[in-house]
Formats: C-alpha cells, structure tokens, sequence
C-alpha cells in the first residue's frame, strides 16, 4: 500500500467579509517534490474574480489525473511491446452534468490521445487498441472514479 499527499492551502484576503460568501476561492496546491500550483475553484461554478482562471480547477485536476494514469500505463505497456512512441498528447475533456441520483457529478470524461509511434516494429490498429485497454484497466485513478471514461484516440505511424 503506498500513502500520496498533497497540501491544499487557503487564505482568507484582507478585507473579504467571508460570510457573505463573497471570497475568493483562489489558493495553492503544494506536492511533496515542492511544486506549487495556483488553483481555484472553476469559473462556470464561481464567477471572476472569485475565482482565479488562472488556477487549475478540481474538475481540470480530475481530467488531468485520469489522462496523466492513462498515458503512463499506454507508454509502459508499448514500451515493454517493443512499440516506439515518439510522442503522446490527450485533448482530454471531462463533462459535468447530474448522475443517475441527480447529483452534480463529472459524468464523463473523454480522452482523446494522439500517439506518434516511429521505429522498425510499428503497431496495427489492433495493437493500438489492446493498448488503450490494458492502459484503462491498469489505471487506478480510472478504477476509482465511477463516471464513464472513453478513449477516443488516433496515431500514427502504425502498420496498416
């Protein structure tokens, strides 16, 4: 069992009232490898200027986290397949909307990788796909979270 950690820190300014929920939701992220994220609640769930565009929101977070585990595992997995990956980007998106209790809830989360493979042993879309589905399994971010998560991926330099 490994224990991950992170500081979320929050400062009321000078002058906010507070209680009339009139604050800004701007704060800080802080990880152990001492970077230090300016993040916020997200601007279509507080207005400007109590929120700060500028930080990353949970819901980006989330997105980001479930994308981050994806492609670490898809990289591992083409690695150890003699498969090389030049380059990897995910337009990963994340859709809020009410569950099936009628909550308020990420209910989607669409990653969207597009994957440069060079080298002499070039994957077949077949290859690509088994992948991205031993990557989804593997991921732990992914087994934890309930909403449905798509892989809508492209690539190039695979075989035909």
């Amino acid at each position: 069992m490994a224990v991950y950690s992170a500081q979320v820190a929050w400062r009321r300014r000078d002058g906010e009232v507070f209680v009339d929920r009139r604050y800004s939701r701007a704060h800080r992220w802080r990880f152990d490898g001492g970077v230090d994220i300016p993040a916020s609640s997200s601007p279509l769930v507080v207005r400007v200027p109590l929120s700060d565009p500028a930080g990353v929101d949970p819901e980006e977070a989330l997105v980001a986290s479930l994308s981050s585990c994806h492609m670490l595992f898809f990289l591992d997995f083409a690695s150890r397949g003699g498969f090389l990956v030049e380059s990897y980007v995910d337009a990963a998106e994340g859709l809020v909307g009410k569950d099936a209790d009628g909550r308020i809830a990420m209910t989607r989360v669409t990653l969207k990788p597009h994957v440069v493979f060079a080298g002499d042993k070039r994957p077949s879309a077949q290859d690509i796909a088994a992948l991205h589905h031993e990557a989804h399994a593997a991921c732990f971010i992914a087994n934890s979270v309930k909403c449905e998560i798509r892989v809508e991926g492209s690539a190039e330099g695979q075989t035909a």
